[in-house]
């Protein structure tokens, strides 16, 4: 991933016939900022579906494919940061299993490439969630993105 504060972790697997077992999230795996996660949401959706860029300025962000494979594209929309509009991607399935932490103020979408796919979000912010009124949204085509 080429912005430093996005972080991609690949975590320890255990597998044996019967099939897998991981962790999700462990306290301390992001690197002293002390997240509270106290907000869980689950996307599904089949086939071809893309879901657009979204974000906000208040929420951190760990997105996980439980199922299914997703081509996810990140966007800085940091109005001051050098890489302001800039986007990069990277896979998501159920067979890595890599996670990524998003930090406020980038914005993530996705295409989902196997038959069905199930996302998981897992936000820590502060105060109200931050709902519609205090997020924003991107078109995938948008001109200044380039994607």
């Amino acid at each position: 991933m080429k912005f430093k504060e996005i972080k991609v972790y690949r975590p320890d697997v255990f597998r044996d016939y019967r099939g897998d077992y991981w962790t999700l999230w462990r306290d301390g795996e992001d690197e002293g900022k002390n997240l509270k996660f106290n907000h869980d949401k689950v996307s599904t959706s089949r086939k071809h579906v893309l879901r657009g860029i979204h974000g906000d300025s208040k929420a951190h962000k760990l997105l996980t494919c439980l199922y299914g494979e997703v081509y996810c594209v990140v966007v800085d929309n940091r109005k001051d940061s050098p890489t302001y509009l800039q986007w990069d991607w990277v896979m998501l399935d159920s067979k890595n299993r890599d996670r990524i932490l998003l930090t406020p103020g980038f914005g993530n979408g996705y295409l989902i490439l196997s038959e069905h796919a199930v996302m998981h979000y897992k936000s820590a912010y502060e105060g109200d969630y931050p709902d519609v009124d205090d997020q924003f949204s991107l078109k995938w085509n948008d001109e200044r993105l380039g994607i």
